[in-house]
């Protein structure tokens, strides 16, 4: 029942926001439902089930069963809890004082996320928790705005719309402790029977898996000029950004002077091949490719495919023309290849 703490930097702003849109202040609830999502990427990577909290009929708990029993929520809400069963833990943010930051965690911050038990926490959930913010610092990112794409065209890189938010580093785990489970140890408590067996067919969620994750380091997607970029190219949607009433390229929310109509660009329109579609996203939605420009030494793109829509083939010929250099057998990473390297066979984390 001892709190642990685990030590990141940030090497990005951070953003958590609050209801209002604002990102001075952070919002703790920001990191946490972040923390659960990639915690439920995890879980599924390793076979397990977990419910979408946003989805009516697929969220916990199952009506019908009593709290303790069986079948009653699934692996990820034993731990963050939902309706009739509490979450296990209290979450603070502090800085390297020890004091509870209130503030954004800006770049080169050095921040600590204290886990304090509320209940007891079994020592498979300590380790999914170590593992899933490795996930995140080695690969993936953290927070709010990591949607935004990067760009190289001039006067445009440091456009709030174009900035990195979310990157960190893992700095230090618990003092003391370390993961002493095997990755299958790990695999056989998520598949429990114990589990609820959630409904994947009532929401189309379960492609949110770490086996359907890719991330390639050092390399990223962005715009070189109005009428080139590779993030467009690589979700099959039409580069220019020129008006299509005058040709011209306006400033976003700017009328065209042609039409005083506000801008109609080609990007703009709508992708019509299903793989496109639903790599691109659409309003409300996210995009299912995220790529990072700064720093330097910690870029990365990755994102999801969809089986049975999009495999890891297709994406990689996606990405080879838009890579100068690309070697998709060594540098196209698999969540099946992260997942040995969160949990190296036969040592633990």
């Amino acid at each position: 029942m001892e709190p642990k703490e685990w030590k990141l930097k940030a090497l990005t702003n951070v953003w958590t926001g609050d209801n209002k849109g604002n990102g001075d202040r952070l919002v703790p609830t920001g990191l946490m439902g972040s923390l659960r999502w990639w915690f439920e990427v995890l879980v599924r990577g390793l076979g397990g089930k977990a419910c979408d909290p946003t989805a009516e009929n697929v969220r916990c708990p199952d009506k019908d069963k009593e709290p303790h029993k069986a079948g009653h929520h699934c692996v990820v809400c034993e731990l963050f809890g939902c309706t009739g069963w509490a979450r296990k833990f209290r979450l603070m943010v502090l800085d390297d004082k020890g004091r509870v930051i209130q503030n954004q965690i800006q770049a080169d911050q050095t921040f600590i996320l204290r886990f304090i038990p509320l209940r007891p926490i079994a020592p498979e959930e300590w380790c999914l928790l170590d593992a899933t913010l490795r996930l995140i610092a080695d690969y993936g990112a953290i927070g709010g705005k990591t949607v935004f794409k990067p760009s190289d065209e001039p006067n445009r890189q440091n456009a709030f719309h174009h900035r990195d938010f979310g990157l960190v580093q893992y700095v230090q785990g618990p003092d003391g402790w370390r993961c002493d489970k095997k990755l299958e140890g790990i695999r056989a408590y998520v598949t429990n029977s114990h589990w609820r067996k959630v409904p994947h067919s009532y929401h189309d969620f379960s492609w949110v898996s770490l086996q359907n994750f890719w991330c390639v380091k050092g390399k990223y997607l962005t715009r070189t000029s109005p009428d080139e970029s590779s993030f467009n190219q690589v979700l099959g949607r039409n580069p220019s950004k020129r008006c299509k009433r005058c040709n011209q390229v306006h400033l976003p929310g700017q009328k065209c002077p042609e039409t005083n109509r506000y801008e109609n660009r080609y990007s703009d329109d709508p992708p019509t091949h299903p793989i496109d579609t639903w790599l691109a996203g659409r309003q409300q939605e996210s995009k299912k490719v995220f790529s990072f420009k700064h720093p330097e030494d910690a870029r990365r793109t990755f994102g999801f495919v969809k089986p049975g829509l999009v495999d890891f083939d297709e994406m990689k010929r996606r990405l080879k023309p838009v890579w100068t250099n690309f070697l998709p057998e060594s540098e196209f990473q698999t969540g099946e290849q992260i997942l040995n390297e969160l949990f190296e066979q036969g040592e633990g984390a």
